[in-house]
């Protein structure tokens, strides 16, 4: 079977981004300086926000963090795409990492408010 499977697939970026250690970081700030992978980079975070959803334990802190660290280390292209998708639900996952991302201020860096 050959099939157009993006790479990454959405499953090895939720992965990283779940488990988010040095090596995930380095992977994942890589996947980012690349602009045709922003779709698979926001494919893999939506599939990492639903799985954590859907687990019986919500890690509501790790998922601060990753917002945090994607919002500090995330280009401006990506910035109003990454607020959106944190917005795109009201589960306290989503609502966990949409806090860590806002704390980043990567919106507001990417887009100052005008005088």
């Amino acid at each position: 079977m050959t099939g157009n499977v993006p790479f990454p697939d959405r499953d090895t970026v939720a992965e990283k981004l779940a488990a988010l250690s040095e090596a995930d970081k380095s992977y994942l700030a890589l996947l980012m300086e690349n602009a045709a992978q922003d779709d698979n980079l926001l494919d893999g975070l939506r599939r990492h926000l639903d799985l954590a959803a859907k687990s019986h334990f919500l890690n509501s802190l790790k998922l601060e963090n990753l917002g945090l660290w994607l919002g500090t280390k995330a280009p401006h292209r990506l910035q109003i795409r990454l607020m959106e998708t944190a917005r795109s639900s009201q589960h306290p996952a989503y609502q966990a990492f949409r806090t860590g991302l806002s704390r980043s201020g990567g919106l507001e860096k990417a887009y100052p408010p005008g005088p």
